[in-house]
């Protein structure tokens, strides 16, 4: 969260062109995430995402690897919580207000859309990684498809509910208006759902001819 409304704000200060600060914005959160996987990774599984956590749960529980429930209680609010002071942090560097509600209205239809497509697609790539025992590729990977989908998809690709609501926390060019956040978590779990399906059909047949 730091990395990507600290960009937003570091963009926004030296251009006036949107292209040039989502340009600045998608970069620095493409080589910030990348870092942090190959940081983090060996430490909680990278786990900054509650929807990936949330599919990976379920995963589980259907006799997959992934998180028990113990874990998935703890994971969550530490995201949700992390998010929330990362876009403080930022918001301190730049001497913004710590705390200031943003007013960017994201509740477009077209935009909710974008928010499926943007997390089935997360889901997609780092499930079929797991998959094919490819995981070690994460970092290269995620980082990609999510640098990738702040230009593809409508939303510039939140994909995540705790950083949803950390960017409700910043009045700067990453923020979310409070009011858009439901809409923005609720196309999220939606989008989880249709990447756990996706995987299911695409990988089927490659785990059965394994077995």
């Amino acid at each position: 969260m730091a990395v990507v409304v600290g960009s937003g704000i570091q963009a926004a200060k030296l251009t006036d062109d949107v292209a040039l600060q989502l340009l600045a914005n998608s970069m620095a959160t493409v080589f910030g995430l990348g870092v942090l996987i190959v940081l983090l990774g060996p430490v909680s599984g990278a786990h900054f995402n509650p929807a990936v956590t949330l599919a990976e749960w379920w995963s589980a529980r259907r006799g997959g690897a992934g998180v028990n429930g113990r874990e998935f209680a703890v994971y969550v609010p530490a995201q949700i919580v992390g998010a929330v002071l990362g876009a403080m942090l930022a918001d301190g560097m730049f001497g913004e207000p710590l705390v200031k509600w943003s007013t960017h209205d994201r509740s477009a239809g077209n935009l909710l859309l974008g928010e499926v497509v943007a997390t089935a697609g997360l889901i997609l790539l780092v499930f079929g990684l797991a998959r094919t025992d490819r995981l070690r590729f994460a970092p290269v990977a995620v980082a990609s498809y999510i640098g990738a989908a702040y230009w593809f998809t409508s939303s510039t690709s939140f994909a995540n509910p705790a950083v949803t609501i950390g960017r409700a926390f910043t009045d700067t060019f990453a923020g979310i208006a409070p009011a858009s956040v439901p809409g923005f978590v609720g196309m999220q779990l939606i989008g989880a759902v249709v990447g756990l399906a996706l995987v299911a059909v695409i990988f089927m047949r490659g785990k059965a001819d394994a077995e």
